[in-house]
């Protein structure tokens, strides 16, 4: 919008794009035109190779060995293909008529970036046309833009920099005037939080890899930062072990010439950017600029034709710079991976500025962070559950919506020091009109009182039934009391009477009209006795249903969750948490528990009874098929609400992974009911002792928590050692320790 002001409706344009036919895609429509069931080319389309750093191999890449070293995988992969192409007939005539729709064009799109802006109408340089949604497009793909000589632009729209805002916003209504961009880089905050893998809701650094590289990285300067940006790309990744075990050891660092090391010194002999290529191919291969500038773009437009092509004269050009052929080859080698993606410094920088500032303010203003992220996703159910998982990890305590605390939207809860409030607009059937109603209530006439309060006070539009009825199942008239105002359970028993009774009373009031039978005190404007017949009860809701309630009205469990006291229990029963299946590998078999959020039932052509089900654990959601042999065995335990531990198998030959049950059960909560104890005298705690009492706890791996417990003249104490001490009590783990301390030091 700002481009097309400042520059005139006619001179700017977004860029098409064109959608191909992919190999599996092809393969399904060439089945469903010639005829065939579903299942044929379904069946065929799911022994396509996997993607390689999310792109497609070709059908003809299965067919033929590649020349392409990269793509030589897909025509191992694809024995199974090409056997059915053999032995079958249908298979045959759709494997034929695939391979000659792969690469057509299916459809165009909006470029998700590009603009191209013109000095005069863009109309005089190229066709345009209209979208669907009444956008500009170019009728050229942007290479041809390019080529006409037009100027292309990437506009980036980052969640993460309305994230950011909204910090600052809650930050300047408690009188905190901070100037994001001039925050000091070197924050140890910041670095201390990055090393732990804190990263959560952070720009660029969510992802469980990244997470873990964080840990390893131990990141303490800014250009870290940068280059972990940079790295964590498909062109670069294999080089991120290098890196850091430059970073911890530069000793041990190398170089394949003495003139790499002025220009790869700052990144531990690897290299990073792009324009680390273009300074090595200049001093390296002897390239001019304007020539190393070529191969920069090719590595920037991942041209990998034109990449092979220089390779002949890299290597002339290193012999000649005194590299024996094999160095050359290594340094050429090095640099082939950077066409499939990789990033020029100022990008990456741009990038670690804007994580280093989400970073920044998640350290030093948690709560109100929070606020603000939560506020970005409020329309996510998955990002939410994941981001209120991150509030309980750093103790920031999100609290259900309040008529007299909360805003439309998260906010910092003005009662308690630590704590978001759940905005009203987040409820469901309350819309933003009768959240703004509220709000100028009670910016007019301060909090409200009671129920009865409220209801004579907003407009009386709010009252609606289902409204209201909403707002009391969330928990928004508890009022910040504690114990609440009135009890929830209370108010649905008589609310529906109570907000009849004052509509009237207000209707009449509103009209000037006054009956001959109606009470004195009503008609002199005492409203306190209106409604004053209907007491509100104390009629107290159990913590089962007021969770499910909030779950209704939330979308996710918000003051307390089924799961939470389990997580140690879960643990030691499953090896993945849901979050952790997004990286598992296509075929992994993988046990995590969690809840049953919604059964869908499904019947197979034979009949047979399959579940769908939404579950759920402290972090996120996810769907599991229950095929008809596993739901059968599962005897009756596929229930809504129902905790549960599944086995499953993780199917990626789809582009949304599917998780496949291949076992579910009940988790045994009386894991922890029986612990392992040793109790030893705490004087003979030293070094060795300790670490020979490690050893044996060690040497047996298993689900059993133990309890140390320590004598001395004071006393006793009891410690819960840390998960990786569980032990299998099966395997002699007792004998061995009862021999080390005696027998009447361990106990079961």
């Amino acid at each position: 919008r700002y481009l097309r002001d400042r520059y005139g409706e006619d001179r700017v344009a977004q860029i098409v794009t064109f959608a191909t036919i992919k190999g599996k895609s092809a393969i399904r429509d060439a089945a469903r035109v010639l005829g065939y069931a579903y299942g044929t080319g379904d069946r065929l389309a799911k022994m396509f190779p996997r993607p390689l750093l999310g792109k497609d191999p070709l059908l003809r890449d299965c067919f033929e060995r590649s020349k392409d070293s990269k793509w030589t995988y897909a025509f191992t992969e694809a024995g199974e293909l090409r056997k059915a192409y053999a032995e079958e007939p249908e298979a045959k005539r759709v494997l034929d008529s695939a391979r000659k729709l792969e690469g057509l064009r299916r459809q165009t799109g909006t470029h998700a970036a590009a603009v191209v802006i013109g000095r005069e109408p863009l109309v005089e340089h190229t066709a345009l046309q209209r979208t669907d949604s009444g956008d500009v497009v170019t009728q050229y793909e942007m290479n041809a833009v390019g080529k006409l000589g037009l100027l292309k632009m990437d506009i980036l729209g980052l969640a993460n920099l309305t994230v950011i805002d909204l910090t600052l916003d809650r930050l300047r209504a408690k009188g905190i005037d901070l100037d994001i961009d001039a925050v000091p880089l070197e924050d140890p905050k910041v670095f201390e939080m990055l090393q732990r893998g804190e990263s959560d809701g952070m720009f660029q650094m969510e992802s469980e890899g990244m997470r873990r590289l964080l840990k390893s990285l131990r990141p303490d300067r800014f250009e870290d930062i940068v280059a972990l940006i940079a790295l964590y790309r498909p062109g670069p990744m294999n080089e991120i072990p290098k890196y850091i075990e430059g970073k911890h050891h530069p000793e041990r660092v190398q170089y394949l010439h003495p003139s790499l090391k002025e220009l790869l010194e700052g990144t531990y002999g690897v290299i990073v950017y792009q324009e680390q290529i273009l300074k090595l191919l200049q001093l390296i291969a002897g390239y001019s600029p304007g020539e190393a500038d070529i191969v920069r773009k090719a590595i920037g437009k991942k041209v990998d034709a034109l990449l092979r092509a220089e390779e002949p004269k890299f290597l002339a050009g290193a012999a000649e710079q005194g590299l024996t052929t094999d160095q050359a080859k290594h340094l050429w080698h090095l640099i082939q991976p950077f066409a499939g993606y990789s990033f020029n410094r100022a990008h990456a920088a741009c990038y670690g500025i804007v994580a280093y500032q989400t970073a920044y303010l998640k350290a030093h203003y948690p709560v109100e962070y929070l606020s603000a992220l939560l506020t970005s996703c409020q329309d996510s159910k998955d990002e939410k559950t994941k981001y209120l998982a991150v509030a309980r990890k750093m103790g920031v305590v999100v609290l259900p919506p309040d008529v007299n605390l909360s805003q439309s939207e998260f906010s910092p809860d003005p009662s308690r020091a630590g704590a978001v409030r759940f905005g009203l607009a987040g409820i469901r059937n309350v819309g933003e009109g009768v959240v703004e109603q509220i709000l100028q209530a009670r910016r007019e006439g301060g909090p409200f009182k009671d129920f009865l309060d409220f209801c004579w006070r907003v407009d009386v539009h709010v009252l609606n039934k289902r409204t209201i009825e909403s707002l009391i199942k969330a928990g928004a008239f508890d009022m910040g009391g504690d114990p609440p105002v009135h009890s929830r359970g209370g108010l649905l028993e008589v609310f529906e009477d109570v907000v009849d009774q004052i509509c009237s009373a207000r209707r009449k009031e509103r009209d000037g009209y006054v009956s001959l039978f109606d009470d004195p005190a009503q008609t002199n404007g005492d409203r306190t006795l209106v409604g004053s017949s209907l007491q509100i009860p104390h009629s107290p809701m159990t913590k089962q249903l007021q969770m499910a309630f909030e779950k209704e009205m939330l979308g996710q469990y918000v003051t307390d969750h089924p799961l939470l006291g389990l997580e140690q229990v879960m643990a030691c029963q499953t090896d993945a948490s849901i979050a952790h299946l997004a990286e598992a590998s296509d075929g992994a078999i993988r046990t995590f528990g969690g809840i049953v959020n919604k059964v869908g039932k499904k019947f197979t052509r034979k009949g047979d009874l399959m579940y769908l089900l939404d579950f759920e654990d402290l972090e996120a959601n996810c769907e599991v098929i229950v095929f008809p042999a596993i739901a059968e065995k599962s005897n009756g335990l596929i229930q809504v609400d129902k905790v549960l531990c599944v086995k499953a198998r993780v199917d990626r030959k789809e582009n949304v992974p599917k998780l496949v049950a291949l076992e579910v059960c009940e988790p045994d909560l009386t894991i922890f009911d029986n612990p392992l104890r040793v109790t030893v005298e705490a004087s003979k705690c030293d070094a060795g002792f300790v670490q020979e009492l490690k050893s044996v706890l060690l040497d047996y791996p298993g689900k059993i928590p133990v309890l140390l417990q320590l004598k001395s003249e004071s006393g006793t104490k009891t410690f819960r050692l840390g998960a990786e001490f569980r032990v299998d009590l099966d395997g002699g783990c007792v004998d061995r320790l009862r021999y080390l301390l005696g027998a009447e030091a361990v106990s079961v």
